[in-house]
């Protein structure tokens, strides 16, 4: 199955696509966010009320996509967990996973515009496959990790380089408003096996940046969802970002950074495709 978030006139809500039509869960429950539907209700109850009902209207009425999860309780991201992004960058693989945190101010969804601010001109692309949490756990261990994630989405964890680089801490640049693209949709892990490798690819202006498969990733989504949980508990809703491969435009010769009207788009297999417009501030 797959939900959206969006808004429709002025009001925010979420619901299930089906063939192009949507099914307003959030108006049937009276909630607007995914996040908090999924804390509250839990995954196979908002599946149960899709299933039964009928459309309300087409995707083509909602006025426009939000952030999948608009309402994460926490985003986390892993950084260096592809080798070709670990060389490019001339680092060394760590023994843990490297973590960092995202705020969901910093969130924008599916063709809405990425924010370039007036403080920099080094915005740079990373296209990744987000995990959502479906169930609450701690110190989840790897071989139950799948039964707590409740679908995949794509993800463009935008970064102001210079901003990111002031320190050895990331957080300014990770984190300036509207910089990262989370959407179009969540796609359950009943339409994606539990081993299934997917497909990661990144478009600039329809030239591919970015290719891999998450053979590839140096820490699973099970060892990240175990690793994280170890120290914090996971609640439906929340977040967790894979990782980009080789290939960011940072460490190209020359660099190439997004500009204003540029298009990035981000697509997984079996997931869909993210596609934001680049807008100066």
């Amino acid at each position: 199955m797959k939900f959206i978030s969006f808004t429709k006139g002025a009001a925010h809500s979420f619901g299930a696509l089906r063939d192009g039509q949507v099914i307003d869960l959030g108006g049937r429950l009276g909630i607007a966010d995914l996040g908090r539907a999924l804390r509250r209700h839990r995954l196979d109850k908002l599946k149960n009320e899709a299933d039964k009902n009928s459309a309300d209207f087409s995707i083509e009425d909602i006025s426009s996509y939000r952030p999948v999860v608009a309402d994460p309780d926490k985003i986390f991201c892993a950084g260096l967990n592809y080798d070709a992004h670990v060389k490019e960058t001339n680092k060394e693989r760590t023994k843990q996973p490297t973590m960092f945190t995202r705020f969901a101010s910093a969130q924008v969804g599916h063709m809405q515009p990425m924010i370039l601010p007036p403080e920099s001109d080094k915005f740079d692309y990373e296209g990744e496959i987000a995990v959502v949490i479906g169930k609450e756990g701690r110190r989840i261990s790897e071989n139950k990790a799948f039964s707590h994630i409740a679908g995949f989405s794509c993800y463009n964890d935008g970064s102001i380089r210079d901003w990111q680089m002031h320190t050895s801490q990331w957080t300014p640049g990770k984190n300036f408003e509207g910089t990262g693209g989370f959407g179009p949709s969540l796609v359950t892990t009943d339409e994606i096996g539990e081993n299934e490798v997917l497909t990661l690819e990144t478009r600039l202006n329809g030239q591919v940046m970015q290719h891999t498969t998450t053979d590839l990733l140096i820490f699973s989504i099970p060892e990240l969802v175990s690793y994280v949980s170890t120290f914090i508990t996971l609640l439906p809703g929340d977040v967790i970002v894979t990782g980009t491969p080789g290939g960011v435009g940072v460490k190209r010769q020359p660099p190439v950074f997004m500009k204003d009207g540029d298009i990035v788009e981000i697509e997984v297999s079996k997931v869909g495709i993210l596609k934001n417009p680049i807008r100066a501030e």
